[in-house]
């Protein structure tokens, strides 16, 4: 599955949607001087950027206080000009990662980690949904992988990308299982998936011999080893897989051009082109 081809696509959809709306805003905000963060932080700017929606990065030195912190998201918040925030995670111990996210205004939660918008999806209305997990049935959709009563696999039971992703194969009728590192025997779970994806943060964690010959396989992992980039499944389950995202080039990709068009979708709730749910705030 070409996660790279797919993202172009919505990419391009993205960027006539912004031209239908007007100026849009982005704004991240990222504590401290973590590299791999600020990679990632800087190829969705450069993404935002080809799209024409206006992005700007508040960096922030790592011994800001957590007070500081809010009093940024608050004027965020009440910036007219900006539609979507995203707080880069994860953030430094002295923080409460938990109220920060709880502070952003749930309407730009282009990230979808706020209590309100996690709440929706566990209650099968979709506001705002995480990138990544979006990324991954975007895939599926465009494969035409059959969702409805199939067996689906879950490993990694994460915010972001697990229990994300699980809610939506279920809302999608495949009957879903959850794996973690406490599975006992893993392979057992993994062989009868009909559609696997795996985003424990492990390097090749699922073997070949634990794909079911036939499955869609999407790997969600990116980890840096000697080797180089690896992904959490073995690249030779694609010989048992009918379909598989490469790393890089899979989900990756996907990830930022569903950021992009959360970040539309929110602009679509700010300007009462789409309903969004009454919140208390």
């Amino acid at each position: 599955m070409d996660g790279a081809a797919l993202a172009a696509k919505i990419r391009a959809q993205v960027a006539e949607e912004v031209q239908e709306l007007g100026e849009l805003g982005l704004a991240t905000v990222q504590v401290g001087e973590d590299e791999a963060s600020t990679i990632y932080l800087r190829l969705k700017h450069k993404a935002a950027s080809e799209v024409e929606i206006a992005s700007v990065d508040h960096k922030v030195p790592h011994e800001i206080t957590e007070d500081e912190v809010l009093a940024l998201v608050a004027e965020l918040n009440a910036d007219e000009a900006i539609d979507g925030i995203l707080v880069q995670l994860p953030l430094p111990d002295h923080i409460d990662e938990a109220r920060v996210i709880a502070a952003v205004d749930p309407v730009k939660d282009v990230d979808g980690f706020h209590p309100f918008n996690a709440g929706q999806l566990y209650l099968g209305r979709p506001t705002h949904v995480p990138a990544t997990p979006l990324g991954v049935m975007a895939l599926l959709a465009e494969y035409r992988i059959p969702l409805d009563g199939a067996r689906a696999v879950v490993v990694g039971r994460s915010n972001i990308v697990g229990k994300p992703v699980a809610h939506l194969l279920l809302q999608a009728h495949s009957t879903v299982t959850i794996c973690h590192s406490h599975t006992d025997d893993l392979a057992r779970h993994t062989l009868d998936a009909d559609v696997l994806v795996v985003a424990a943060g492990v390097a090749e964690v699922v073997s070949a011999d634990m794909v079911k010959s036939g499955s869609a396989v999407v790997d969600v992992g990116i980890n840096r080893t000697e080797s180089g980039l690896v992904g959490d499944v073995d690249p030779d389950a694609a010989a048992r897989a009918a379909f598989l995202t490469p790393v890089p080039g899979g989900v990756g990709p996907m990830t930022i051009a569903m950021l992009l068009q959360n970040t539309v979708r929110a602009a679509r709730f700010r300007r009462g082109v789409l309903a969004f749910p009454q919140t208390q705030r």
